[in-house]
């Protein structure tokens, strides 16, 4: 018996993984895949690798730097994703792989849908139109800030707005700018800023995120109490690619927490050299005037040459010239000295560790009112309630019979209230203080009640 053996085709590794790979490309799509991140890396070339699993499988993905670069947030270990993919096989090494082609938060998408809507719905009712939007001061006294006291956010603003006008005084309104406590502590704080009406322009603002993290500034009660607020709104929420319903609302939208304060403050970057050319074209003004007039009082001097009393005048009136001169600048500098230590002083009493030493104080005040408050309330407590125990214990039934009294009862139980209420020969029960006895009524004699 012969065995015969079919001859097969030998190829190489390369030629078979390629092989593989070409399959897979040609018979599945581009496909929309949902998992949760793990082992995630992003080497110096700018690509991103990582696995995608669920609770019973799982992938390895890839997405190149061209791609990676137009994501909104970087992926975390356990984040729940939605990628965008082509199945393929890595030929180097023979694995599976997808490669993303976009990647976005679970659930990104039914946000993105609720945001188009709402916008368009405010926006067809008016609520955004730019004929309504008011201009920004350029000279403001007092600005206003909504965002969270720990945040970057306010290190940023009071960073950038000391830099470029330290005498502007800032009042924080401190929020949380996200979770569920954020819409009602930021429309609080603008009926606040509303009521109070004492700043000129008002920045709300909050550090980069996710959608989720910004989604608090998407509510339309905030965008309602935005257009109504009665003095300008800058937003500065989020990075330059993050908008939000309330930055269409605002009077100013500002890509940056930074952003926003350099829109609201004046830079004195920008007015020192005005202000220092106004001071040389002053004091250029002023010794042209000198040098004018001495060479007015030389000519008078010249014209004078033997009257020795018209050239002494004539220097008389020259002396008094310059005394007037100086006179007539001491007031103008002693007046920019006063203004010069006037800002100095304003400086620095701009410095928060006034207010935060000023703060504390207050705090400490309270705590000692609230300590006192509660050991009154407790004592106040302690004494009523030992009044009532003391009701309670004149109350206790028990406490009479003690006393050496009895209740008596019929025989169906009823209490006795009268000595007409039973009869002769009747069985009566009485109870005492400790236990009870049965009797036999012999006699009966009605008292007066």
């Amino acid at each position: 018996m012969s065995l015969e053996i079919q001859a097969l085709p030998i190829i190489s590794v390369s030629d078979l993984n390629r092989t593989v790979r070409e399959i897979i490309e040609g018979g599945l799509p581009l496909l929309w895949v949902q998992g949760e991140i793990s082992n995630f890396s992003r080497p110096a070339s700018g690509h991103w690798y990582f696995t995608l699993k669920d609770e019973r499988a799982q992938v390895r993905c890839a997405m190149f730097r061209n791609r990676s670069a137009y994501c909104r947030a970087l992926p975390q270990e356990g984040m729940q994703v939605q990628v965008l993919a082509q199945a393929t096989l890595y030929e180097g090494r023979g694995e599976f792989q997808l490669v993303v082609e976009q990647l976005a938060e679970a659930g990104a998408g039914d946000l993105q849908a609720r945001f188009e809507a709402l916008k368009a719905r405010l926006h067809a009712e008016g609520l955004f139109r730019p004929e309504d939007k008011r201009s920004i001061p350029r000279w403001p006294r007092r600005v206003a800030v909504i965002t969270s006291p720990t945040g970057a956010a306010i290190h940023d603003i009071l960073v950038t707005l000391r830099q470029r006008w330290p005498l502007l005084p800032v009042l924080l309104y401190p929020v949380a700018v996200q979770g569920n406590e954020a819409v009602p502590q930021i429309l609080t704080a603008l009926a606040r800023v509303a009521r109070r009406r004492s700043e000129d322009v008002l920045i709300i603002a909050r550090g980069g995120g996710s959608s989720e993290d910004l989604w608090a500034f998407n509510d339309e009660a905030i965008a309602r109490a935005i257009r109504s607020c009665p003095i300008p709104v800058v937003t500065g929420i989020g990075h330059e690619i993050d908008f939000t319903i309330a930055d269409f609302a605002a009077d100013l939208r500002a890509a940056t927490p930074t952003a926003a304060a350099q829109a609201v403050s004046p830079d004195r970057a920008e007015w020192l050299p005005h202000l220092r050319a106004q001071e040389h074209r002053l004091r250029q003004a002023m010794e042209r005037a000198v040098r004018e007039r001495t060479l007015y009082l030389d000519h008078l001097r010249l014209r004078l040459r033997h009257p020795r009393a018209l050239l002494d005048a004539a220097e008389g009136r020259w002396q008094r010239a310059q005394n007037a001169l100086r006179k007539a600048l001491e007031p103008r500098l002693q007046a920019a000295s006063y203004q010069l230590r006037h800002w100095q002083y304003r400086l620095q009493q701009s410095d928060p560790q006034h207010d935060m030493d000023a703060l504390n104080q207050r705090l400490l005040t309270a705590q000692t009112r609230l300590r006192a408050a509660m050991e009154r309330q407790w004592q106040s407590a302690q004494q009523h309630c030992r009044q009532l125990s003391k009701q309670l214990d004149m109350l206790d039934p028990q406490a009479v019979l003690q006393r050496g009294y009895a209740v008596l009862r019929d025989a169906h139980g009823r209490v006795l209230y009268s000595a007409l209420e039973t009869t002769v020969g009747a069985e009566i029960t009485a109870d005492l203080h400790q236990g009870s006895l049965w009797c036999r009524v012999l006699r009966q004699e009605a008292g007066e009640a």
